[in-house]
């Protein structure tokens, strides 16, 4: 890619101007697998409504396949494969490449030097701290054979987010303490280089509760391709209802008669996360909303296999479209690869500046800097008029000594 940065700001203007930001969003997946309705609901829904609402100024969304190589170094093709499930996920699911810019992680190789030099300022302590990479260590049992590169992963983040100067990250409530610690990063960069180069991000969860982390159909707490607990957004209708129909709800609802507890209770968690009023009217419609069906199962009375059924009607009429959607694009995937070329090379573009304000920051634009060239120049040309003048002084002794 050609790149290109904005040379019409001085070294110092940079460091003591507090730049004119837009609203900026950054976020993105790892390309291990298809997408499934825990990032629907998480943060994919939310892009779409974000994306549509025309309230920021530029959208940017990763696949993050640098940061899933840091735990798939040994597994090269699956990250490779899934590039394209997750770019016909984003499609299907109403991700606009005329309003949002998809990109590959990879193909941006600023990330991968920011990231380099912001290691700098982030201590090994610090990195064991963090609650998200604690939890993800434990749950892949890396035990003392820790990847350096998912160890740091919080650092690369960090670069990912700063290169387009993000205001904003819609992410689930997991992430908190990845984008606390690029605030960190944000904070110690623009104190030790006396600048405000950087942007902190703040962070976007979720409205509903409920999305803010779907457990998987087992009642874990977390859904995941790994776990097999998930449900896909491009899931077949039968495998949906297979799902549902198998989904935790309360072990002490024995009997139709019995009392039920909603805390807990997976598929009441899927409803608070899915139903809409008209969904009632159309498959349920002896109740008037979810607090009704929710007040009749905790007296007793409404039976498992009931609920299950109406959250199969829920989620078939929410994935319908998606999965339509996704077959339609996927007889055009030259024009899939085409979305993520373009938005790559505008994303290269935008990190390119980013890093060369950065190097400016930390004064490392040697070839730029043409005040340094000239300052030296002069310090070395006044030297060897030193030099010279020492000569000479030299010499008039050497000539006088001969004289005597």
């Amino acid at each position: 890619m050609e790149r290109r940065y904005n040379h019409g700001l001085e070294s110092s203007e940079i460091c003591e101007r507090k730049q004119e930001m837009g609203k900026i969003i950054l976020t993105g997946d790892r390309p291990t697998g298809r997408l499934h309705i825990g990032h629907y609901v998480g943060s994919l829904r939310r892009r779409v409504e974000l994306q549509n609402g025309g309230d920021y100024d530029e959208i940017n969304i990763m696949i993050a396949d640098a940061q899933a190589l840091t735990d798939n170094a040994d597994n090269p093709e699956k990250v490779r494969r899934n590039i394209i499930n997750v770019a016909l996920d984003y499609l299907s699911a109403g991700i606009d490449p005329e309003k949002t810019t998809i990109l590959i992680q990879s193909q941006i190789p600023e990330l991968t030097e920011l990231t380099f030099y912001y290691a700098n300022l982030v201590t090994v302590a610090r990195l064991q701290r963090n609650p998200t990479v604690k939890s993800e260590l434990g749950m892949r049992g890396f035990g003392g054979s820790i990847p350096v590169g998912f160890f740091t992963y919080p650092i690369s983040q960090a670069a990912d987010i700063t290169a387009f100067k993000a205001t904003t990250v819609p992410a689930g409530e997991d992430q908190e303490p990845m984008i606390e610690q690029t605030r960190e990063i944000v904070r110690s960069f623009n104190h030790t280089y006396n600048c405000e180069v950087l942007v902190e991000p703040e962070i976007l969860l979720p409205e509903n509760q409920a999305s803010m982390r779907l457990p998987g159909t087992d009642g874990k707490e977390k859904m995941s391709k790994s776990l097999g607990n998930c449900i896909y957004l491009s899931e077949e209708p039968d495998d949906i209802k297979k799902k549902v129909m198998s989904m935790f709800t309360d072990p002490d609802h024995l009997r139709i008669e019995d009392p039920g507890k909603i805390e807990g209770n997976t598929v009441f968690t899927y409803l608070d996360a899915f139903v809409k009023p008209e969904h009632f009217e159309e498959f349920l419609p002896d109740y008037a909303n979810l607090d009704e069906l929710k007040d009749h199962y905790r007296r007793g009375g409404l039976g498992d296999v009931k609920v299950k059924k109406f959250l199969n009607s829920v989620l078939q009429t929410t994935l319908e479209p998606i999965r339509n959607r996704r077959r339609e694009y996927e007889k055009n995937i030259d024009y899939v690869y085409e979305v993520l070329r373009k938005g790559s090379e505008k994303a290269e573009e935008t990190a390119a500046n980013t890093l060369h304000e950065v190097k400016e920051a930390m004064k490392i634009n040697y070839f730029d800097d043409k005040e340094l060239i000239l300052q030296q120049q002069k310090e070395f040309d006044e030297a060897a008029k030193e030099r010279e003048a020492l000569e000479a002084r030299k010499a008039r002794s050497r000539a006088a000594a001969k004289k005597a």
